[in-house]
């Protein structure tokens, strides 16, 4: 076969019958090491594929990663020959071959000094952080965490399929987790599309002295592309039914012995799985059918492994060997040759159909990791998502806005008991997530109460069905019936889309002829920032007037539970956009109880019955009146307010929700805790932000993060997309917060391109 191109020529290993087999039973080795350099090729080239097409990696941006041998060769591979620097963090252990083939091919190699606490991983972990700082610019693949990773060895298992027909057990080696995992699922999901059943019997070899599977972490352990110090995110435990360990001496000499009884020339991680193949070869029943995964060749070995005087120094002849595994339980503490079975919760996959591209979205995606989640996300343009290349995250391309094609998509790739629930974080994409769960048959609200959410007008019928308090509100799809309107809200009243989201389009009108002009405005918008069309209708309300607050609430085994309300500050009018939040607002015993209570009848009239609700309100001398309610969290970073006050984490809540886990409600008391968003004050392009270090200083304040870069276009806020930053503070009282925010904003000017300094 004739390949155009180095890195296409990537994969296509053979696939050799093991000659130390007996002739009941079938050993194969799949030789990836006959890769240009190594198995790991396959997931250089789609790392770095994927993050082009995303839009994550820039022509010709830089490639950072740490990697100890051929995870940089393959970067070194396809990064060089597709236009990008490559810059490998590695340390002392690197081999003089892979570090003479990684100069030849043009990379930096940077190479760290010492170890730290958590062993050299964590010491070439830092380096990087250093490298990106230098390079903010470059992509991290972030190979013990991308879902690309895993998900290269499709091919593989394809391979494996049309070469080998029937496979009943696959045995492989794990560093990243990324190979073996990826592999086994891919390879059920192709034996069970060509009619085969049978169950798959898949072995993880690891290296004693390893921290991957419940061992207590030995850094100073010899091997090399096996093992690890850290629990990479890629290692999904659930795909592995048991793992053995080899000590170095064992794995070295096994190596020796596939060179010696095979003709194959390999590294320790091949060595270590062709001792189980062994061993599986004379254990098993006659008629199995055994794959391993040879990943690594033996040049890089030659100085440790096939060297007699190494062997003498390292002093490995002390170490102890076994003729056959020793049976443990998991987690108990081995020395050498020893297996166990893999105790195993299926990790699910929680789907997002779009996110927030600030806030509470990228946080989201790592939340999900921590509760065992592999979150994928639903969208149809990645490179809107800042830090996306680094959310640990599966990404997949389809039209969200296709209820019918979304839910094939997620068919198509994950099984039926693989995906755990369907949600988004954004606010757009709602109405879509609660209907491709329902066709799942996922938990979620029903999609005809988060329509009534989504549009306002519904919501209104809604409220005034239950007797609840509310504005006079009046839909118009025509500016000539803005007069009517008018006559029954009053002046001054407010105008805003039938279906929008951050405040956009929303403005107090205090003449007929601006009512008029604004309505005839949003008549003209047929779509919202997200490209989704838009009703042509437009509310107007009475103007509401008293201070405004916001519940936030969550349902917890089909209860309507309260985690809190918080005080909103708006900016003056004519707009209504949120520049202030504290949490929890300062109620007396009496009026939060009247508010609970209207919002629980709110959400009951709604329809919902599922996850989280932000539902917003106004205090007026007649009591609590509702202006909105969302079958989301709360925006503008309250639920993070809610955490660092001491409530919930409704973030980890909401997609505990969403995967149909249970839902943790601890309560203890609550701190004060607000954010204060900065804004320009006048129209321009950002210069600079002076002063966030000094404010960051500050007694009190939790953080201060800038989400505009110089040279972007700001204004005075309109709506919440106007906002550039944020400062969060905590106090022992409301009063000494608002001094603290106050303070904090003090100190930041904004500074506009050509122009003097302005404070914000």
């Amino acid at each position: 076969m004739i390949f155009d191109d180095l890195v296409d020529a990537v994969g296509h290993t053979p696939l050799v019958r093991l000659r130390t087999a007996p002739a009941d039973v079938t050993v194969l080795a799949k030789l990836e090491l006959q890769n240009l350099f190594a198995m790991k090729d396959r997931v250089a080239r789609q790392v770095i594929r994927e993050a082009r097409e995303n839009g994550v990696l820039a022509p010709g941006a830089p490639i950072i990663e740490s990697s100890s041998g051929t995870m940089a060769l393959g970067l070194a591979l396809a990064g060089c020959r597709l236009g990008h620097p490559v810059h490998i963090v590695t340390d002392p252990r690197i081999d003089a071959i892979t570090l003479a083939k990684l100069k030849a091919l043009g990379c930096s190699v940077h190479v760290v000094e010492a170890m730290t606490a958590n062993g050299w991983q964590s010491a070439r972990l830092e380096c990087l952080a250093g490298l990106r700082k230098e390079y903010p610019d470059a992509f991290w693949p972030r190979q013990y965490s991308n879902p690309q990773n895993p998900l290269a060895y499709a091919a593989l298992a394809q391979e494996l399929v049309a070469d080998a027909g029937r496979i009943d057990v696959l045995v492989g080696a794990v560093g990243s987790g990324g190979s073996l995992c990826g592999t086994a699922r891919a390879l059920r999901r192709a034996l069970k599309a060509a009619g085969r059943f049978d169950p798959l019997r898949v072995i993880g070899v690891d290296a004693v002295g390893s921290a991957l599977f419940g061992q207590p972490d030995r850094p100073e352990r010899k091997q090399s592309g096996i093992g690890n110090s850290l629990i990479p995110g890629n290692l999904d435990y659930a795909q592995l039914d048991e793992v053995h360990w080899l000590n170095d001496r064992e794995a070295f000499a096994a190596t020796r012995d596939l060179a010696r009884d095979e003709g194959v020339f390999a590294g320790n991680s091949s060595g270590s799985v062709y001792r189980v193949l062994k061993h599986l070869a004379v254990t098993v029943a006659p008629g199995t059918h055994v794959v391993g995964i040879f990943p690594d060749r033996g040049d890089r070995y030659v100085d440790s492994i096939y060297d007699d005087d190494y062997w003498r120094q390292a002093r490995l002849g002390e170490l102890p060997v076994r003729a056959e595994p020793l049976q443990v339980r998991y987690g108990t503490q081995v020395d050498g040759w020893a297996w166990a079975h893999v105790p195993s919760t299926p990790r699910k996959r929680l789907v997002f159909v779009e996110s927030n591209t600030t806030g509470t979205g990228m946080l989201a995606f790592s939340r999900a990791r921590e509760l065992g989640l592999a979150p994928v996300l639903l969208t149809d343009r990645p490179n809107r998502y800042p830090g996306i290349g680094e959310a640990d995250c599966e990404i997949i391309r389809c039209d969200t806005g296709d209820v019918e094609g979304l839910t094939a998509a997620v068919r198509a790739h994950f099984d039926p008991d693989e995906v755990g629930g369907v949600t988004t974080t954004s606010e757009f994409y709602l109405e879509t997530a609660a209907s491709v769960a329902e066709s799942l048959g996922l938990p979620g609200n029903p999609p005809a109460a988060v329509h009534a959410c989504r549009h306002k007008p519904a919501t209104r019928r809604l409220l005034a069905d239950a007797g609840l308090p509310q504005p006079i509100s009046v839909s118009v799809t025509r500016a000539a019936e803005v007069p009517e309107a008018v006559v029954a809200t009053g002046l001054p009243c407010v105008v805003k889309p039938a279906s929008d989201s951050a405040s956009t389009g929303v403005l107090l009108c205090t003449s007929d002829e601006q009512v008029r002009e604004h309505v005839a405005k949003l008549l003209m918008v047929t779509h919202n920032v997200r490209g989704q069309s838009v009703p042509p209708e437009v509310l107007i309300e009475e103007f509401v007037q008293g201070p405004e607050f916001s519940v936030e609430t969550i349902f917890a085994e089909g209860a309507l539970q309260m985690s809190g309300i918080t005080r909103k500050s708006l900016s003056p009018p004519p707009s209504f956009v949120e520049l202030r939040h504290t949490f929890p607002a300062s109620l007396d015993e009496a009026t939060s109880r009247e508010i609970e209570k209207v919002v629980r009848t709110a959400v009951e009239a709604i329809g919902l019955r599922h996850g989280a609700c932000h539902t917003e309100l106004r205090l007026t001398t007649a009591g609590p009146t509702i202006i909105e309610i969302n079958a989301r969290l709360a925006g503008g970073m309250i639920p993070e307010l809610v955490r660092l006050a001491g409530g919930p984490d409704l973030l980890t809540q909401q997609l505990r929700a969403a995967a149909g886990m249970a839902v943790e409600l601890p309560q203890g008391p609550l701190s004060p805790t607000g954010i204060s968003f900065v804004t320009s004050p006048e129209e321009g392009r950002l210069a600079s932000l002076d002063g966030v270090e000094e404010a960051r200083r500050l007694a009190g304040v939790a953080e201060v993060r800038i989400l505009r870069e110089p040279g972007d276009k700001v204004r005075p806020a309109t709506d919440a997309y106007d906002r550039i930053g944020y400062v969060i503070a905590s106090a022992d009282s409301a009063e000494r917060l608002d001094e603290s925010l106050d303070s904090a904003l003090d100190r930041i000017t904004v500074r506009l391109a050509n122009d003097e300094a302005r404070t914000s």
